[in-house]
């Protein structure tokens, strides 16, 4: 055997070593060493790691499950009122669990300059301390604290009337 056909053997032999070794450290890092003895009885860690808790498998995150309790800590009427009242504004971004509605910018009708709003409804109470409106330009200046005020109150006025609406039926 010749000298360079050794050191490719000794080579081929060593990436080999490296290839096995490196299969034998994924295999022992997919071990569970968890037993049901490091876990109290009863307990939520037990539950998940036995997958049984809910939502505790991937295939919950498809399942058609609704949760009776989950509850949105909003105003429905102030909340609807905003999307009625902004209506003219695109819509970027809307979290009803977290009250917060981001739109991008767009002209009101009659108006020439261009907003972009951010509504806030931080109650569940039809109040006006529920509501926070944040205008912009299109050039990213602050909007008068006039014109914020009757966009507030375009919204709280649309959601009484929706409110009374809503109790007639």
């Amino acid at each position: 055997m010749a000298l360079g056909t050794l050191s490719q053997v000794t080579l081929s032999g060593s990436r080999a070593a490296v290839g096995l070794l490196c299969c034998a450290l994924l295999l022992a890092g997919c071990a569970n060493n968890t037993t049901d003895q490091n876990i109290p009885v009863g307990s939520l860690e037990k539950e998940l790691a036995a997958g049984r808790a809910e939502g505790g498998t991937i295939w919950d995150l498809f399942s058609e499950r609704d949760n009776p309790n989950t509850t949105v800590n909003v105003n429905k009427y102030i909340w609807n009122a905003a999307l009625d009242v902004l209506n003219f504004l695109p819509i970027q971004t809307v979290d009803p669990f977290g009250g917060v509605i981001v739109t991008g910018y767009g002209t009101p009708p009659g108006g020439g300059r261009a907003y972009r709003a951010t509504v806030y409804v931080r109650d569940p109470a039809l109040d006006a301390r529920s509501l926070k409106v944040s205008l912009q330009t299109q050039g990213g200046r602050a909007v008068s604290a006039e014109t914020v005020r009757q966009v507030e109150d375009a919204i709280l006025t649309r959601a009484r009337q929706l409110r009374i609406q809503d109790g007639r039926l």
